[in-house]
């Protein structure tokens, strides 16, 4: 018998992600205000966003009300966005544009599950495990959960601006924990960042396992490296 009890994972890039890119969906909504399609614009939004996404503080916030959460959290995003194109060129209805970008990821239009996360994350559960999400995503986690038919699976869900932590600080995986009563060894997380996933449970003393899909990372510090979810049943009875 294994001696996990809760299985922690991801989200954005490990159970979903987004149905297309970032930059085509951000240039698609930019159209109307005059900003011109072409490759060349395409590519620099897409690698001006890495860098704002990249450059952008984690997003903790000191509020603690949850609508003033939210506004903190869109206040994130709007200084991302706004980096992207303060880069590549700024254009007027900007905040309107902003306005419907995020309401844009706001639910599952522009996610879409992989293949196999339903059929696994109904095995785990069937199982008997119990399954929950630790994330950096904000709020509009739980729409688009709902929206992909995920959100029953879950016993739980922790993101970074309610728990007041963000992976890689152990103190979101702990956060988790405790939700499920459970010490850090009865507990597995999944994901597909080195640092995020793989670095912050095992700092925070949970089994990591790295979801790889065919980039074939050299991690000597995952607990094991899988290529899809669909290896994690039988890894979990062996680990």
């Amino acid at each position: 018998m294994s001696d996990i009890k809760a299985v922690f994972f991801d989200a954005a890039g490990t159970l979903f992600h987004v149905d297309g890119s970032v930059a085509e969906i951000y240039l698609r909504y930019a159209e109307p205000y005059g900003v011109t399609r072409s490759p060349e614009m395409l590519n620099a939004i897409a690698v001006a966003f890495r860098r704002a996404f990249h450059d952008a503080p984690p997003p903790i916030f000191a509020a603690t009300d949850p609508a003033e959460i939210k506004q903190c959290e869109r206040l994130w995003w709007f200084d991302i966005v706004h980096n992207v194109f303060y880069r590549i060129g700024m254009f007027e209805g900007f905040d309107d544009y902003f306005e419907e970008i995020f309401h844009a990821f706001d639910g599952p239009a522009f996610w879409k599950l992989y293949p196999e996360t339903l059929t696994v994350l109904n095995s785990l559960k069937a199982s008997g495990l119990e399954l929950g999400i630790i994330s950096n995503f904000d709020s509009r986690l739980f729409n688009v959960l709902r929206g992909l038919g995920l959100i029953d699976l879950f016993d739980t869900v922790t993101i970074s601006s309610l728990a007041h932590a963000a992976k890689p600080a152990p103190r979101i995986f702990q956060t988790a924990l405790a939700k499920h009563a459970l010490d850090p060894d009865e507990g597995m997380h999944v994901g597909d960042s080195v640092r995020d996933d793989v670095g912050g449970a095992r700092a925070a003393g949970l089994k990591a396992i790295l979801l790889d899909r065919g980039r074939a990372t050299e991690v000597s510090t995952a607990d094991a490296v899988i290529q899809s979810l669909e290896e994690l049943p039988e890894l979990v009875t062996r680990l």
